[in-house]
């Protein structure tokens, strides 16, 4: 090799060495011995634990909270970072909460080891958390993402409520999910709410028709219209499992509610409608091992990152400054 090439070689390894790519060698167990004698991971479901203990809805906001950062840059916590245009501010994410449970999380860590434990790291070890304590089993989740740099409201672009199976399969597949993922992931809506403003169409005026979707139990649109009234400003949340017993618990309620035709959004009952999933959803209706087939959908999803410059932020909140 010349002396050119060999310059140009060493250069590239420091470039490469000074910025690290999101896309990181993931674990299981990462950060054992990385912080002393501390257990990172007990750490952190012991803060969940108290959290879950004081507001059990929780679950359903680290679900989104989850799914709207690794959707979009990859599970880089991109969607943490505060800013005029940062991801945080786009439509879909309006909505989004969990931000302080996860700076709480972050704030104990950094006092016990600074630096080390990825805001990244932290919304998937805590959402994983979260699904346990609402009796959904709990699955180990790999480690050592990098946070990313660049959080942008323009790169949200998150597949909506009103879609077709066939749209959202579409979006799904370009992350690299089979149809079978997009509908255990979508299970994920067996807690949580939406708001009256996302499904008015549905009680009152499906696809301009001014009739309700026929998909939808007409007990159900009795039973939701006094909630959502047709002209009504104000936008009251709506469960998303219409199983009281089972609302704030992830299990396979969902998909049995769906069958019912108690589905609360477009694209969840279109679920046990459409050809593609209607098979799929019956057998999670009738599973016993959701929680394990769910689970392993949540660590599929925690292994998408991106391949920008990135780091381990001090604060979840912003970059790290240039030293």
């Amino acid at each position: 090799m010349s002396r050119g090439g060999r310059l140009a070689l060493a250069l590239g390894l420091v470039l490469s060495t000074l910025a690290a790519p999101c896309f990181a060698a993931l674990q299981v167990g990462y950060y054992k011995n990385k912080c002393g004698l501390v257990d990172v991971e007990s750490v952190v479901s012991t803060i969940m634990a108290s959290r879950f203990a004081k507001d059990p809805s929780i679950v359903a906001a680290l679900l989104r909270l989850q799914f709207h950062d690794c959707f979009v840059m990859g599970c880089d916590a991109s969607i943490l970072i505060d800013g005029t245009s940062a991801e945080k501010t786009a439509g879909p994410n309006f909505s989004v909460r969990g931000y302080d449970i996860i700076d709480a999380v972050k704030a104990v860590v950094e006092a016990i080891c600074p630096g080390v434990v990825s805001c990244a790291d932290i919304i998937v070890m805590a959402t994983r958390d979260a699904i346990a304590l609402a009796k959904g089993g709990k699955y180990s989740v790999q480690t050592g993402r990098l946070d990313g740099k660049v959080s942008l409201a323009q790169n949200v672009n998150l597949p909506g409520s009103s879609m077709t199976v066939s749209q959202a399969a579409a979006a799904f597949a370009q992350k690299g999910f089979t149809i079978s993922d997009m509908v255990v992931l979508l299970g994920g809506h067996t807690v949580g709410v939406t708001h009256c403003s996302f499904i008015q169409d549905r009680l009152y005026n499906f696809n301009g028709l001014g009739k309700p979707d026929p998909t939808m139990d007409p007990k159900l649109v009795a039973a939701l219209r006094p909630r959502c009234p047709q002209f009504s400003t104000v936008n009251n949340p709506v469960n998303l499992d219409q199983n009281a017993s089972s609302a704030l618990i992830v299990d396979n309620s969902f998909y049995k509610q769906i069958f019912l035709r108690r589905g609360i959004l477009q694209i969840d009952q279109e679920l046990a409608v459409d050809k593609l999933s209607k098979s799929l959803a019956m057998t999670l209706a009738n599973a016993t091992d959701f929680s394990a087939q769910f689970g392993r959908a949540m660590v599929k999803l925690g292994t998408l990152q991106g391949r920008l410059p990135g780091e381990v932020r001090k604060s979840c909140r912003a970059v790290n400054k240039p030293r």
